[in-house]
């Protein structure tokens, strides 16, 4: 996926993210790589969840164990970046916007429905991250930094069109197309109540 450059038309969002949170999240880099690492963490964790969760999917537990080996990389080199700067990892918080984004992956429904939803909101998150360190590439002054973010970026970008095209696997494409919508909008209400905060990624 080295060649993919995100955009909006990739991506899909439908409302960027306030200018003012590259701001504070340069001013407060340390809070920013600590939740940062989590969110890794958090990363991997699930797409294991989903592996265990649904066995019988070969091409899913193929594809989301190369993207858990990933994502466990990147909680590394987050570590490494924090170490560098004579950080710790610090507490874990929780993650309001995933909270409130997992909250509208149907319970009770098909198997397949309920497998499409956790692949589609686990794809919007990639997005968001990925269009987060875009704008950490793009905008801070550490070098270093700027370099970690784009290597980020692109790779959140394959994660993303990763999960999409899972989710295409097990369900017609109009389907997913239809409930990818649906999910968007929610994500930009679910992005225009949250304030932007100092120790966050999303």
């Amino acid at each position: 996926m080295s060649e993919l450059q995100p955009n909006k038309t990739i991506l899909r969002l439908e409302l960027p993210t306030d200018p003012r949170w590259v701001n504070i999240a340069e001013k407060n880099i340390e809070e920013i790589l600590v939740d940062h690492a989590y969110c890794e963490q958090k990363a991997a964790t699930s797409a294991i969840s989903l592996i265990v969760k649904y066995p019988d999917k070969t091409r899913l537990v193929e594809e989301l164990t190369d993207l858990v080996a990933e994502e466990w990389s990147h909680f590394e080199r987050v570590l490494e970046q924090l170490k560098k700067r004579g950080y710790g990892l610090g507490r874990n918080r929780p993650d309001e916007y995933v909270v409130q984004l997992s909250k509208h992956i149907r319970k009770g429904d098909k198997r397949e429905r309920q497998l499409m939803d956790h692949l589609l909101v686990n794809a919007l998150i990639e997005a968001r991250s990925c269009e987060r360190f875009k704008l950490l590439w793009k905008n801070i002054q550490d070098e270093e930094l700027q370099k970690f973010y784009y290597e980020l970026m692109v790779s959140e970008a394959g994660h993303y069109v990763s999960f999409v095209k899972l989710a295409k696997e097990y369900m017609p494409a109009d389907i997913v197309d239809a409930r990818f919508k649906e999910l968007l909008q929610i994500e930009s209400e679910i992005i225009r109540n949250l304030e932007p905060r100092p120790d966050r990624m999303h």
